[in-house]
Formats: structure tokens, C-alpha cells, sequence
């Protein structure tokens, strides 16, 4: 006899519903993606530290001309709010207090990836790209590099750069903005 699995999947509104009553509280390290409740991985140092790194780089350079968001949820389509290391918004003078930021309002997301590399490319990374960000980095604190995908559609990214300790990268929105590989890894 074969068993089959069923799997129920969420709306946002059903995962907000979720918070709201408490079923899911601030000490469950979840995400919704494509309608499931995603786990995420403990934050070690490195990453910790990495992410607050790109935070300070990040906030200082660009001041009031953007928002710097780290590790809160933004809102993709009606079955998905993932939480990147690194959200960079358009500024809104309510700091986004009426709802979660969505793909108008993101210029660059940022994934720090020591142990979830795997899991950013594979999963969050296509839906960033069918939601059309226009720019996501992913830093990858194992092989000591930072790639750039850029040019979103519904099959991928269509532009990626792989940048080395040696190198610098600039936000697209933002050309001013140059940090070098070795700022953000440390």
C-alpha cells in the first residue's frame, strides 16, 4: 500500500493569521516560500557579523536615499515572504509600517550563505528573479566570494558576476555606492 503525502500550502495572508494568533511566534525562525513554512538556519558569527558589516557599509554610503533593511520579511506574490539577510528599499516615509516591502519597492536583496548557499540559489534565488528584483547578491562566506545576479526573468537571472577578495562591486541602483569584496568579508 503506497501513502501518499499531502502538504498544505499557505497563502500570506493565512501566515499572517498564523502570527496573529500566535501559532507562529518571534521565536520561530520560519519563512514562507511557494506556500510551505521554511525553517531557517541559526545565524552563526561569521554570518552575523558579515550581515552587519553590509548594514554599516551599506547604511553609510547610501544615507537618506534608500532604506537598509536587515533580516525582515519583504512580500513576493501571495504565497511567499521570504526574509533576506539584506533588503535595500526605495524610502518610504512609514519605514514600510503598512506592510512588508514588495518588488517595486526593492532595488537589491542580499543572501549571506555559509551553510545555506544550496538552498539560496536553488530556491529563493528563482523567485527573486520571477518576482523581477532586479539585483541579488549572494556571499558566500565558504569560498570567500560574492555573486551578482542582475536581469531577472521568469526562467533565471539572465546576467551573473562572480567577484573575488581582489574585486569590488557597486549596487545598480546605486553606482556610487563601491564596496570591495575584502569590506564585505572581512
Amino acid at each position: 500500500m503506497t501513502v501518499q503525502i499531502l502538504r498544505k500550502k499557505f497563502t500570506v495572508g493565512q501566515y499572517h493569521q498564523m502570527i496573529e494568533s500566535e501559532i507562529l511566534t518571534d521565536r520561530d525562525r520560519v519563512e514562507l516560500l511557494q506556500g510551505e513554512i521554511v525553517e531557517m538556519s541559526p545565524v552563526g558569527f561569521k554570518h552575523a557579523a558579515c550581515v552587519d558589516r553590509l548594514n554599516d557599509l551599506l547604511a553609510r554610503g547610501l544615507g537618506d536615499r534608500a532604506i537598509v533593511r536587515v533580516q525582515s520579511p519583504i512580500q513576493l506574490s501571495n504565497d511567499s515572504e521570504p526574509q533576506p539577510d539584506i533588503a535595500i528599499l526605495r524610502r518610504r516615509d512609514d519605514f514600510y509600517g503598512q506592510g512588508h516591502p514588495q518588488p517595486p519597492d526593492i532595488f537589491t536583496l542580499i543572501e549571506v550563505s555559509d551553510t545555506t548557499v544550496k538552498y539560496d540559489r536553488e530556491k529563493k534565488l528563482p523567485l527573486y528573479a520571477q518576482d523581477g528584483i532586479p539585483e541579488v547578491w549572494i556571499v558566500d562566506l565558504t569560498t570567500q566570494i560574492v555573486e551578482r545576479y542582475t536581469a531577472p526573468s521568469q526562467s533565471g537571472y539572465q546576467q551573473t558576476q562572480t567577484l573575488t577578495r581582489q574585486q569590488s562591486i557597486n549596487l545598480q541602483a546605486f553606482p556610487d555606492i563601491i564596496l570591495s569584496i575584502v569590506q564585505i568579508l572581512g
